[in-house]
């Protein structure tokens, strides 16, 4: 325990009560799954998050992954206060009921020697299988080891974070600025991948290794993380999902009592407006 202590977050005060002026949440899922949050760095949105969360209630929440960010808290020590807002509202939906599932990414690993164990209410789990309302059964798992890179030249991924993170501090340079226009959000980092023609090409063969792997084991689809890119599509007959992520677009996985899935962006703290993505998985832009 000694040797991860430098990942815990320092002690936060005790959960504020339950009382509070903003009002619960006014959606309400089956499921609800998230990814690549990133806590422990400039580019997560926090607030964002935070809104998302009080405003949405679930039987259950997944975390796939990379939630706190170990490497990045390992190199420059970042834990404002909005991050453990985060952490207390994922806590308050635990003692409100929700059985919350984590899923450690790569960014988070030193959490995987927990997996197996229940901490506060939140099962850590390596892996686990969801089955919707309508009988279909997923594989859940962040998808990191499909990830070549991750998994054969660690140090390559480490310095493509590093440049990942680059980008990010001038997305929220954008992000200031475009506000102050009274602009909506919008991702530098993520346009970059879509425009370079490499990163699109990764994109395909990773849900397309993802999608195998669920098929492999006799499974109707997967959720996964890890590469912040939003989709809902047949591979085959794979149902492949992903959930997205909390830095660039902001979105989240959700399933309604009869087992229908959906992407949702969440596009701002004081609209709270949500575009859902269509039957064919493409995620709409959020409305200015």
């Amino acid at each position: 325990m000694a040797r991860i202590s430098w990942l815990v977050p320092p002690p936060v005060a005790a959960r504020p009560p339950r009382q509070r002026s903003a009002p619960r949440p006014t959606r309400y899922h089956r499921t609800v799954f998230i990814s690549d949050v990133h806590l422990g760095t400039r580019g997560c949105k926090a607030e964002l998050l935070l809104d998302f969360l009080q405003k949405n209630s679930a039987e259950t929440l997944y975390l796939i992954g990379d939630i706190v960010d170990g490497w990045q808290l390992k190199r420059r020590w970042f834990w404002p206060e909005s991050h453990s807002e985060v952490v207390h509202e994922i806590l308050r939906k635990v003692d409100e009921g929700t059985r919350v599932i984590f899923v450690p990414g790569n960014h988070d690993e030193f959490l995987r020697g927990f997996c197996g164990r229940n901490y506060a209410g939140i099962e850590v789990m390596r892996e686990a299988i969801h089955e919707t309302g309508d009988g279909k059964r997923l594989l859940v798992l962040h998808g990191d080891q499909f990830d070549g890179v991750i998994e054969f030249a660690k140090w390559l991924a480490h310095l493509g974070s590093w440049a990942y993170d680059k980008v990010l501090a001038a997305n929220e340079v954008m992000h200031t600025v475009r506000r102050a226009f009274g602009l909506p959000y919008w991702s530098l980092s993520n346009w970059l991948k879509h425009a370079v023609k490499d990163a699109v090409e990764y994109v395909c063969r990773f849900e397309e290794v993802v999608a195998r792997a669920a098929a492999s084991r006799g499974l109707d689809g997967v959720v996964c993380g890890h590469i912040h890119q939003a989709a809902m599509r047949l591979i085959g007959d794979v149902l492949y999902l992903n959930d997205g992520d909390w830095v660039e677009s902001c979105t989240a996985l959700v399933e309604d009592a009869n087992g229908h899935l959906e992407i949702v962006r969440w596009a701002s703290p004081v609209s709270a407006q949500a575009s859902r993505a269509t039957a064919t998985g493409e995620v709409a832009p959020v409305p200015a």
